[in-house]
């Protein structure tokens, strides 16, 4: 099988020994879950439940009022009661309205088995039956988003405006340490291979490629033998791709699978694709055949901080802190860094005591020799930061820009075309934080935005007023 790759990019330390190859492990039931209510990219939800209230594991606890094409509901990890609805700081850093729910029982008293009383599932659904409106209609009702990090509505990627012709599922996890991709692939390729197939259906497409890094060919025949006895209608392939960061980008993997380029401002379908995460597709694979909204996480738990680096599937909402440490030990003394999602692209926070959200693909617990808390240094312009963007932007450029608040350069030199890979700050030899620069100028941007829009319509408002006096002044 031939090997394909996109242009540029970096070969980074995988650093995904300590987990690869390990099956996923169930977590002890926890005490307590704290959900937050907004977990997607979109319009915000509000809280369906109050404290007191009883709640069934898979109970819906929260959606838009009017629901609309951008909401997804969230619903409860675990049976249990809700004790408080609060702000919470969330993987992001910042405060959002959580649920936090305590089980009731301990041990395996608190255990509830799925479909048994004390879970409220949605009826399973056949997804090759149904219409094409049922299908999304289910996807949304099972709160499933994209469980790569961005966290977008999946049933809105399944809707395109554009004609797409090829449906990607994207296993490369580029990301060094994290490993569920490749667990999800290992232990239930049925439903990654079943999930590729309902979007096929609801999508009309014949064509997908199941991509992977070369570090994963070992699980090749294992997913052809699923394809096979899966007998599902139109053409489904392996790609194979070189282990090269950031392959796992969905620009990125859409150029080495296809030949395809994204244009500037554009999304996967403007290529003629939609890509989906492995996890996202075994997520729909069991919304439709056991009515199961997405109320676990995959994730993986490693780093050099953590004693017992494993693969783990938690209820959303839970603490890697309200853990057993004879589950999860962190040698604390060691402890210099924790990291929500990968080194390259995720979050660090400040503590453990974050919840587990449905885009967490992992935490990560990093020494000093893990990482670095260098004094940024002067630009030396060597170009380094230019030669590997794999979005071929000029991240100097934008850099400049964004402190002198010249924003219309910054857009130019591709601001809003960052992907946020982290390739730049990677190969800085001045350690400058590029990447968090570039966040938090995406984010002053949007805001100006935002004020400039309120400020036409108030200029607005206020003419058609001053109209209306004239007329009625005349009149």
């Amino acid at each position: 099988m031939s090997v394909s790759t996109f242009k540029r990019g970096l070969r980074v330390p995988t650093r995904k020994a300590a987990t690869e190859g390990k099956p996923v492990e169930l977590v002890p039931p926890p005490k307590q879950v704290v959900i937050p209510i907004n977990q997607h990219f979109g319009a915000p939800n509000q809280s369906l439940v109050q404290a007191g209230d009883r709640v069934k594991r898979g109970q819906k606890i929260a959606d838009a009022v009017s629901p609309g094409p951008m909401t997804v509901p969230v619903h409860a990890s675990i049976a249990g009661v809700v004790k408080k609805i609060e702000p919470r700081t969330q993987s992001n850093n910042s405060e959002g309205i959580c649920i936090i729910i305590e089980a009731e029982g301990e041990g395996p008293a608190a255990l509830v088995e799925d479909g048994g009383p004390d879970t409220e599932f949605l009826p399973p659904l056949d997804p090759f039956t149904c219409t094409r409106e049922e299908a999304l209609s289910r996807i949304r009702d099972a709160g499933i988003v994209g469980m790569g990090g961005a966290g977008f509505p999946c049933h809105i990627k399944l809707a395109p405006s554009k004609p797409v012709d090829v449906i990607i599922a994207d296993g490369a996890e580029c990301e060094p340490y994290l490993t569920t991709d490749e667990a999800a692939l290992t232990e239930k390729p049925h439903l990654v291979v079943k999930g590729l197939a309902i979007v096929m259906k609801i999508t009309g497409v014949n064509r997908a490629i199941i991509g992977m890094e070369d570090n994963k060919a070992h699980l090749i025949p294992m997913i052809e033998r699923e394809v096979r006895l899966g007998g599902y209608s139109g053409d489904i392939q392996v790609g194979l791709c070189k282990t090269l960061y950031p392959q796992g980008g969905e620009k990125m993997l859409i150029a080495a699978l296809t030949g395809r380029e994204v244009p500037s401002g554009g999304l996967p379908m403007d290529a003629g694709c939609i890509v989906q995460n492995v996890g996202t597709l075994s997520a729909i694979a069991e919304a439709f055949t056991l009515g199961k909204p997405l109320i676990d996480r995959d994730l993986t738990v490693s780093g050099g901080a953590c004693k017992t680096p494993k693969n783990i599937r938690a209820p959303i909402g839970t603490l890697l802190s309200d853990l057993p440490p004879e589950f999860i030990a962190i040698d604390r003394s060691a402890l210099r860094k924790i990291l929500f999602g990968g080194p390259m692209m995720g979050n660090a926070v400040s503590s453990i005591e974050i919840p587990i959200q449905k885009n967490t693909s992992g935490i990560i617990l990093m020494t000093e020799a893990e990482t670095w808390t260098e004094a940024e240094g002067p630009c030396i312009r060597c170009g380094r930061c230019l030669r590997n963007c794999p979005m071929r932007l000029s991240p100097v450029i934008m850099n400049y820009s964004l402190e002198a608040d010249d924003f219309d350069t910054a857009l130019t030199a591709g601001l809003m075309d960052c992907i946020e890979c982290g390739s730049c700050t990677y190969m800085c030899p001045a350690r400058i934080k590029l990447v968090q620069r570039f966040r938090v100028g995406k984010q002053r941007f949007r805001a100006r935005q935002v004020l400039e829009a309120e400020r036409r319509k108030a200029a607005e408002a206020a003419s058609a007023a001053k109209a209306a006096s004239a007329s009625a002044a005349k009149g």
